[in-house]
């Protein structure tokens, strides 16, 4: 035993909460800072940091049941659970020690931990742990599912001012905090499910949006999964008419609408069958049908006057009257119908002096649309009030109406179709 020294001090074994905390990270595959996100998807807010992260899992500090709820939704964990462990912890931390041994094992033998993944890291990407996670299934508490729920369809409100590369992280961060919980869906298998089929349907349009066509096909597919675990057809019209701006024929384009369309009949889809058929008189505008588009827009007129976008499917929330004032002018302007003057006008009196959520869109399809009809000097008017709309409240819609604009704008603007082009790439 030369040379030997024995310890000047002893070092504890990690409290069980924060080893318990470590490890449903690890499980998940997450980093801290990734932990962190996906935290902040489900509560709402921007408040979680990767250092508070590590201050948990080295017992420096202990999150309150408010942060428990978050933590147990996007680990995929029964809220009471890790209640019950967190306020043993606070008990152990008060007493001043941690009787790691024995309680160690204790946190081992317990269920908690075991069934609380889903094996993310089978798939490496949230489109694949997401159709991973739907044919599992346990429980989670009813705050904690309200929660996730609720994330899901802000995010579809806040696609209307956010730019696709920063609402990115934030759905993927949103749909790994459902797909966590959906083994534990409990009762509430059916509402996460959809709820998991609305933020995979929104990731799809950010990634088209970017560029990332086959990593956009692949979340419209698992949203139509979602749809069939669901039994919920409009869902499925959710990723048929996101699929139809990026279909590459115009037949391609009205067949995912009619069967968006088919979809969305019945009770309490309004608001939904409002914007499919809305995008169906856009595209057969497109394809020269102007019956057939005067049609579509007349029958989606009349379903938004019954619709509710604040209460019916979480997604349609984005649907808002200035959305369908964008529509109506996107189809008279492509058939230079008289109907747009009228159209403009009641366009530019909704969104008074400021600039709402949603306006972006409506200056760039009324743009088009006056550019279109052969108004070029007003047209050229809205086209820089949109340029400067654009730039100051990006949003996944602005890149292809500044191309779409581009195109359309006299030579006169070389360096206005100069700076869309930019835009738009």
């Amino acid at each position: 035993m030369i040379g030997f020294r024995p310890p000047t001090e002893v070092t504890l074994m990690p409290d069980p909460f924060a080893d318990l905390l470590l490890r449903l990270r690890q499980e998940a595959g997450r980093t801290q800072e990734e932990q962190a996100e996906a935290i902040n998807a489900v509560s709402g807010r921007d408040t979680m940091t990767r250092r508070e992260i590590s201050r948990y899992e080295n017992f420096e500090n202990i999150p309150t049941n408010h942060t428990i709820g978050h933590i147990a939704a996007a680990c995929g964990v029964p809220f009471e659970e890790l209640q019950r462990e967190a306020k043993a912890a606070r008990a152990r931390k008060r007493k001043g020690h941690a009787d790691a041994g024995e309680e160690q094992d204790a946190v081992k033998r317990r269920t908690l931990l075991g069934s609380a993944t889903i094996g993310v890291s089978v798939a490496a990407e949230p489109w694949g742990r997401l159709a991973f996670a739907l044919s599992k299934g346990a429980k989670i508490d009813s705050p904690a599912a309200a929660a996730l729920i609720d994330r899901a369809a802000e995010l579809h409100v806040q696609e209307l001012n956010l730019s696709a590369r920063r609402l990115q992280k934030t759905v993927e961060s949103h749909l790994d905090a459902i797909t966590a919980a959906l083994p534990r869906a409990g009762d509430h298998e059916g509402a996460l499910t959809i709820a998991a089929g609305e933020t995979a349907a929104l990731a799809g349009w950010v990634a088209w949006d970017l560029g990332e066509h086959d990593k956009a096909n692949a979340y419209y597919k698992v949203t139509s999964q979602c749809a069939a675990a669901a039994g919920h057809p409009p869902l499925r019209a959710l990723a048929l008419t996101y699929s139809s701006y990026g279909a590459l024929t115009p037949k391609a384009k009205m067949e995912f609408l009619s069967q968006a369309a088919n979809d969305v009949r019945g009770h309490g889809n309004a608001t939904a069958a409002a914007w499919v058929l809305g995008r169906h008189a856009e595209e057969a505008a497109a394809a020269g049908d102007e019956v057939g588009a005067l049609r579509a827009l007349d029958r989606a007129r009349f379903a938004y006057d019954f619709a509710d976008h604040a209460s019916e499917q979480a997604w349609v929330r984005f649907v808002t009257p200035y959305r369908m004032d964008s529509l109506a002018l996107s189809v008279y302007g492509q058939l230079r119908r008289p109907e747009l003057t009228s159209t403009a006008d009641t366009a530019v009196d909704r969104l008074g002096d400021g600039l709402p959520d949603g306006g972006v869109v409506v200056l760039g399809d009324l743009a088009s649309a006056l550019l279109r009809g052969g108004d070029v000097d007003q047209g050229v008017y809205v086209a820089r009030q949109f340029a400067a709309a654009a730039q100051a409240k990006p949003n996944t819609m602005g890149k292809e109406r500044a191309a779409a604009i581009a195109a359309l704008l006299p030579d006169s603007e070389h360096e206005l179709a100069v700076h869309f082009r930019r835009f738009a790439s």
